[in-house]
């Protein structure tokens, strides 16, 4: 048995002094009592937090960041970013993608976030044929796992069509195509590395609205069932104002409405970006219990919109974050810019607090910690028994955090600077940051710089 002595810790009501957590053989938390002694255990200064989820990756882009800010002949849009990623991707293989998400893991641990959602569209060969073991580029990003890690919810995705109703796809897309049966096999040869691995969860992503034909993402979800019935879901939906024109055309509904309409969505279920619903759709998700995926600086930098976040929590909505396509790798600047495009679309402060909840970056914090547990499908989020031992220290000397107490402590944490406090950071009970770097950080990042100079040769 693991045992950790916090000064001060943030437990499932609130924040707490003197905390013993002890962690069994196998990473999870076995008793959290508070106001206990430090004798025979590790003592952590500063202040604990359960590590944050990041609910939304697709882990290939953080090599493209900042490749795509260069205007060319037409309008700069989503639409014009894609093409650039499409060209991008063409030259990454299993080493390349091994390395480049090993990097952003590890860049991930060192900003706070223990578990990770990854979105994983990217199956075939450059040409659009198999790897010899179709599930090569899956194993890629499990390799890039365990060399970092970091808790996993991984996410195969299926994709079969060019845009709604079956259209063709793009030839820029044939990286990431499955028929049905090839999808089914994918999920089956990977099915067995995910079992008894407490850090490890296997769920599925119809990619989008546009890119699932309706029949086929109800039988991949029937697919999905006889492995896990309990799997997380996860679907791009409303992310683009053009999306949902097309939608319209397309079936005469919103894709929100369409989606909501068409399949069981429940709690198990991750609707991403929902950047463009009307009020019904916002009460209708809110009501579902499914979660908005959120990623405002992703959302930001493709210019997608605002997600209409006061109406959602309003009615009941939860939400987790996500870093999409590491423009930004933080949980502070998701969440601090989650609230600053409410206010500059509102005029207003505090778009996220309420008389109940008053503490602005307190409540984006905790509810992105529930909402994020929900969406990868784990026991995480809470430092809590029968819980995994994900957890952050921060640094209670920080300028940022000094003589904070309680929720403004969060609130100063999300608002008030910009050099992350965050110095160790714990995932299933095994030290993976110590003094705020990771413990493989040289090797791993050697590796990055190497597939990246090979990809940009």
């Amino acid at each position: 048995m693991t045992v950790l002595w916090a000064e001060t810790a943030l437990l499932p009501d609130g924040f707490a002094a003197g905390v013993r957590l002890e962690i069994d053989p196998a990473g999870d938390l076995a008793s959290v009592q508070a106001g206990a002694g430090p004798t025979g255990a590790e003592r952590l200064g500063g202040i604990v937090l359960p590590g944050m989820p990041n609910v939304h990756s697709h882990a290939f882009q953080r090599a493209m960041a900042g490749l795509a800010e260069r205007q060319e002949a037409g309008e700069a849009s989503f639409w014009t970013w894609r093409a650039v990623m499409y060209r991008f991707l063409e030259r990454i293989g299993p080493d390349e993608l091994a390395a480049i998400a090993a990097q952003l893991y590890v860049e991930m641990l060192e900003a706070g976030y223990t578990a990770v959602g990854e979105f994983h569209y990217l199956h075939h060969r450059p040409d659009g044929g198999a790897y010899d073991d179709p599930a090569e580029l899956s194993r890629a990003i499990l390799s890039a796992q365990r060399q970092a890690g970091i808790g996993l919810t991984h996410l195969p995705a299926l994709y079969m069509a060019g845009g709604f109703g079956g259209a063709p796809p793009d030839p820029g897309q044939r990286r990431f195509l499955h028929d049905l049966d090839a999808f089914g096999a994918l999920l089956e040869r990977i099915a067995g590395a995910f079992e008894g691995d407490p850090d490890l969860r296997l769920g599925i992503a119809p990619h989008s609205l546009r890119a699932v034909p309706d029949q086929a993402l109800l039988e991949a979800i029937a697919i999905l069932e006889r492995i896990d019935p309990d799997a997380p879901i996860h679907i791009h939906v409303a992310e683009q104002v053009r999306e949902v024109r097309e939608c319209l055309a397309w079936c005469g509904r919103r894709p929100v409405a369409h989606l909501l309409e068409l399949a069981p969505v429940g709690p198990r279920w991750c609707l991403i970006h929902t950047t463009h619903m009307d009020d019904d759709e916002i009460a209708d998700l809110a009501r579902s219990g499914a979660l908005a995926g959120l990623c405002p600086t992703t959302e930001a930098n493709l210019g997608d919109g605002l997600f209409k976040l006061a109406a959602f929590l309003d009615a009941g909505g939860r939400f987790g974050i996500g870093s999409d396509s590491h423009v930004s790798v933080s949980p502070i600047e998701e969440l601090r810019w989650l609230e600053y495009g409410q206010r500059l679309d509102t005029l207003r402060r505090l778009v996220a607090s309420s008389i109940e909840e008053p503490h602005c970056g307190a409540r984006l914090w905790q509810a992105a910690l529930a909402g994020g547990a929900q969406a990868l499908g784990r026991r995480i989020g809470r430092l809590a028994p029968g819980h995994r031992a994900d957890l952050i220290r921060l640094d209670a000397d920080h300028p940022v955090l000094a003589g904070r107490r309680g929720p403004t402590l969060l609130d100063s944490l999300v608002f008030a600077g910009n050099a992350s406090p965050v110095r160790d950071v714990m995932v299933g009970g095994r030290w993976r940051v110590r003094d705020g770097r990771h413990v493989a950080r040289d090797e791993v990042g050697r590796r990055y710089r190497a597939a990246l100079r090979r990809l940009c040769d």
